[in-house]
């Protein structure tokens, strides 16, 4: 099999799987926290680092929201069992760069592997990232040239693979609908807060031989629950986040 087709096809076998990119991931971090301490012995600043890991998680989120909050239907989904596009998305997010939910997903995955505070385990979840995701990346674009042709090169010349150009931002063809947001991302909320309950807790285990769950991530970690919940059962049993063409 040619390079080319053989790149591809690792990617479309990887796209199905993506989901499980973070249990290889949690493998390097749970090594990376085996001597873990407090920052100078100090509460106060483990914290204060904690929290801001948690606010960079929080900017690809935030990302991905921009990213998904003007997309409709059938673009930027979640499917696992193969390519969907019935329209390409060349505005908002999507016209500085042009997988902006993977770079959401990469800033997060950054913010979840400060945690140790060690360099080894972040560039190790770098490079786990950019190779599994460089493969997923190729067979989508190759996907899209075949379904838009000429309309996914004109866009693919002036738009950047995975570093935005913020310069070439164009305003969304669709209004941001935070309904839409929570639709889509509201496990993903949950999933990084359940992330760095679970470091915490492991911090807690190593630090003082027990169980400990830090106040501020009990809050933390009970607040997303709740919202989890909430968005979960309007989802299922309600059109509270129904939004037309989304």
């Amino acid at each position: 099999m040619p390079l080319r087709e053989e790149i591809e096809s690792a990617g479309d076998r990887l796209f199905k799987w993506r989901s499980y990119l973070p249990l290889a991931m949690s493998g390097v971090l749970a090594y990376a926290m085996r001597g873990f301490a407090y920052p100078g012995g100090r509460v106060g600043l483990y914290r204060a680092w904690s929290l801001s890991c948690f606010g960079v998680a929080l900017l690809g989120l935030a990302i991905r929201a921009l990213a998904v909050g003007c997309a409709p239907a059938r673009t930027s989904g979640k499917n696992t069992r193969g390519q969907v596009a019935d329209a390409m998305n060349r505005t908002g997010f999507y016209s500085v760069v042009r997988h902006p939910l993977y770079l959401g997903n990469f800033v997060i995955t950054m913010g979840i592997a400060m945690f140790p505070r060690s360099a080894w385990a972040a560039l190790s979840c770098a490079l786990l990232f950019m190779l599994y995701y460089e493969r997923i990346m190729f067979a989508e674009e190759e996907f899209l040239r075949r379904r838009f042709g000429a309309e996914y090169e004109r866009w693919a010349a002036r738009t950047p693979a995975f570093l935005p150009r913020l310069r070439g931002w164009e305003r969304a063809a669709l209004p941001f609908s935070m309904k839409s947001v929570i639709k889509r991302e509201y496990a993903a909320f949950f999933a990084v807060v359940a992330a760095f309950a679970a470091l915490d807790l492991l911090a807690g285990l190593i630090t003082a031989g027990g169980f400990r769950f830090d106040p501020v991530w009990r809050a933390v970690s009970g607040a997303s629950a709740l919202f989890y919940l909430a968005a979960r059962l309007l989802r299922k049993y309600t059109k509270a986040l129904d939004v037309p063409g989304r």
